[in-house]
């Protein structure tokens, strides 16, 4: 007779808590093969969540959750957390449009009490629940996730820095899958970290401060330093008692045995924060993610068996290859040209032209701020820094953006990747804003590049540029299969293009809406409305005269961007205000991201939705012409 697996009697984490440490070792294994078959299935993050499973399970097995709050730093790691907490019938759902997000949320579920998806932002909101409990005098617990990457983070210190003079229960549990720092785990660590976590060994430890008060104070730092230090030499942890913490660990991350033990005797700690040290493996019980340089971090549907994983066939290369050759050429011919990464080498390019030039390329962790003041320090002094930021990470940075980089003139270039919609990343990784923070900045050249070869050409546009900050902005995927020239000439700054010459409406496109435009001006060709097609290119400075000459030549206008509102649509209304052009009886339509957080689906689907693809483009031209009637008509 067949043995009903354990995870299927699994309905809440209060499900788990009667079980035995067999058992819940058991429905580890389970809840490891259910994660690897879910993301077989969907893609996303693989590697982070195999590497905490065990930890997730002694999380909900020891903690009352959700009374007692969970909170995951990123949310990469929450595949299993998301099957323990009721979500297992959806979790072949994940990441796709109208299904589970990749990330916590809290909309999603009352076990996802704070949303997730930027790194080190979870000892600060845990602090932020704790106080809020201890302000209502309840007895719940608070419990941060972390992994040792986003403890790298200025932000993580901060909170910690924060927590030191916190005299109340919070628990951080540090997951370490890459630290060159943490001790050999084994037997002897395990057993270390459970007498210290332990009532007998905290009271001996009270007793000797109480003890240590009748002594002159200088006698008292110094036993209390030795303490510490003697403890910090066995356990590794005086970094974080210097903190405020108290340090249990480290502790080996795939026990059950050691570490629900450890995870309840921190649970009692009430008087001071603790930080329990985990040590875990990346992608642990998969062969193919262990055998990983990137352990899978995050994959493309695969094939469980062999760990294949499906690429989809491209006829272009990516616009991240395309920056990564493109930088590479220029930095053949200028030594000073050198790139800045905050963690993303292989996300933004920058991995190939670290190969080439190792020297030349700086990875600075997540540490988004430190990464452009960094930069501007380089410019400072002579350098020409390109500094890779993601779309959505750039804003971490934004006001050393301001005040180091655009109040000093400063030449630093931001590459930014993952512009406009991304998919199934959803609302917390879109790039949607970076056209107006940007583009409000006085004396920044902002660029948007429409396809691959007008990328390399804002690159060398950006080399040339040493009087002040650029950008140039362009999207996550792959080309649209244009030529790229050997070596590409620098654009004539704040001058755009026409590409098609019509006379009733005019398509002023930013960046890589403009297949799209181009596209919808063959939908309005069919209904005998002849259009321009016209690549603006710069945000910042305006091409003025195409502006104003396809504002008069035309009856209508419609300016297309892949960014939120009051970005480049709100600039171009602004110069057409001024010159009083919409007085003449212009007749504009300013199309962008709807004034929304879009949730995740395919790009294309998130265009339409938005009404940025060709049928939507056409359909804003047919109504401002005031011909609304046949614009239900148009079909891509």
């Amino acid at each position: 007779m067949p043995v009903t697996p354990l995870l299927d009697t699994i309905s809440s984490p209060a499900d788990t808590r009667t079980l035995s440490i067999p058992q819940l070792k058991q429905l580890a294994a389970e809840l490891r093969a259910e994660t690897i078959d879910a993301v077989s299935v969907t893609g996303g993050h693989l590697g982070a969540g195999l590497g905490v499973v065990e930890l997730t399970v002694a999380l909900h097995h020891v903690y009352e959750t959700p009374k007692d709050i969970l909170i995951w730093d990123v949310g990469h790691q929450a595949y299993p957390h998301k099957i323990l907490t009721g979500r297992r019938d959806r979790i072949r759902t994940l990441r796709q449009g109208g299904g589970l997000s990749g990330f916590t949320r809290r909309s999603e579920s009352e076990y996802d009490p704070f949303g997730a998806a930027h790194a080190s932002t979870s000892i600060s909101a845990a602090l932020g629940f704790a106080a809020a409990r201890d302000q209502r005098g309840g007895d719940n617990k608070v419990v941060a996730v972390i992994g040792d990457g986003a403890m790298s983070a200025g932000m993580a210190y901060e909170a910690m820095n924060n927590a030191a003079a916190f005299e109340s229960q919070l628990t951080v549990v540090l997951n370490d899958n890459d630290m060159s720092i943490a001790p050999p785990v084994g037997g002897m660590s395990a057993y270390m970290a459970r007498l210290v976590s332990g009532g007998p060994y905290r009271g001996l430890r009270s007793v000797g401060r109480k003890m240590s008060r009748i002594l002159p104070k200088s006698m008292q730092a110094a036993a209390k330093k030795a303490e510490e230090y003697a403890r910090g030499m066995v356990t590794g942890g005086t970094f974080f008692e210097e903190l405020g913490f108290y340090y249990v660990g480290p502790i080996d991350g795939h026990d059950l045995g050691a570490l629900i033990p450890v995870l309840k005797n921190a649970a009692q700690i009430k008087d001071r924060p603790v930080l329990v040290h985990v040590v875990t493996q990346k992608g642990k019980g998969y062969g193919p993610a262990e055998a990983a340089e990137d352990k899978y971090h995050g994959v493309a549907r695969f094939d469980v068996v062999t760990g294949k994983q499906a690429k989809p066939s491209a006829n272009a290369p990516s616009y991240t290859r395309v920056f990564a050759q493109e930088l590479i050429k220029r930095a053949e011919l200028d030594e000073t040209i050198v790139g800045i990464t905050a963690a993303m080498p292989s996300g933004t390019g920058l991995d190939l032209f670290g190969q080439r030039f190792p020297k030349r390329m700086f990875d600075v962790g997540i540490a988004e701020q430190h990464a452009v003041t960094f930069a501007a320090g380089l410019a400072a002094d002579g350098m020409k820094p390109f500094c890779a930021i993601y779309s959505t990470f750039l804003q971490r940075g934004y006001d050393q953006v301001v005040h180091d980089v655009a109040i000093q003139s400063l030449p630093v270039r931001f590459p930014i990747d993952r512009a406009g919609l991304v998919g199934a990343d959803g609302a917390t990784h879109a790039g949607s804003f970076d056209i107006g923070y940007l583009g409000a900045l006085p004396g920044f050249v902002v660029m948007a590049a429409a396809d691959e070869a007008e990328l390399a050409a804002m690159i060398a546009t950006s080399a040339e540029i040493d009087d002040r900050p650029s950008a140039f902005r362009y999207p996550r995927g792959d080309g649209v299969g244009v030529e790229i020239p050997e070596l590409a000439a620098p654009l004539e700054i704040g001058k755009g293009r026409i590409l098609r010459e019509g006379t009733a409406v005019a398509i002023l496109s930013l960046g890589t809406r403009l297949q799209d435009s181009l596209l919808a001006a063959d939908l309005l060709a069919a209904r005998g409305l002849s259009a321009t097609v016209a690549d603006a290119r710069f945000v910042k400075p305006l091409d003025e005269d195409l502006i104003a000459r396809l504002a008069v030549e035309h009856e209508a206008l419609i300016i297309v961007e892949e960014g939120a509102m009051g970005g480049f649509g709100a600039f171009v209304l602004q110069f057409l205000a001024s010159r009083g052009v919409l007085d003449a009886g212009l007749k504009v339509r300013s199309l962008c991201l709807p004034d929304t957080f879009q949730d995740h689906d395919k790009p294309e689907a998130q265009y339409a939705l938005a009404g940025l693809n060709a049928e939507g483009i056409a359909r804003a031209a047919v109504r401002a012409l005031g011909l609304e009637d046949g614009a239900a008509n148009l079909r891509a």
